[in-house]
């Protein structure tokens, strides 16, 4: 069991029951747990299914060099990278009108 991080933006309420059949909703679009990899895999599951125009996040513990690990899904300018097996956020510049 590790602890999960799932923050969510502009999904449907559907994803939103789904989180919280299995996680804590600490704030809104914030959910937290401790759920084994097979059931982290299976809300990822639902997650991709269910955004929709959404994004969402996971993070969960982990044993690497930073202790966890993340995954996106869905536009948003935060988007991971990998840095010699180092995980960073790379940031996109916000959309301006001439684009």
């Amino acid at each position: 069991m590790a602890m999960a991080v799932v923050v969510t933006e502009a999904v449907p309420p559907r994803l939103r029951g789904r989180l919280a059949v299995w996680l804590l909703e600490i704030r809104a679009g914030v959910y937290v747990g401790d759920v084994s990899r097979r059931i982290r895999e299976m809300i990822w599951h639902q997650v991709t299914e269910l955004t929709e125009d959404g994004n969402v996040v996971m993070a969960w513990s982990t044993n690497t060099e930073s202790g966890f690990d993340f995954i996106t899904h869905g536009d948003n300018r935060r988007m991971p990278v990998d840095l010699d097996g180092l995980r960073l956020v790379k940031f996109f510049p916000e959309p301006t009108e001439n684009n």
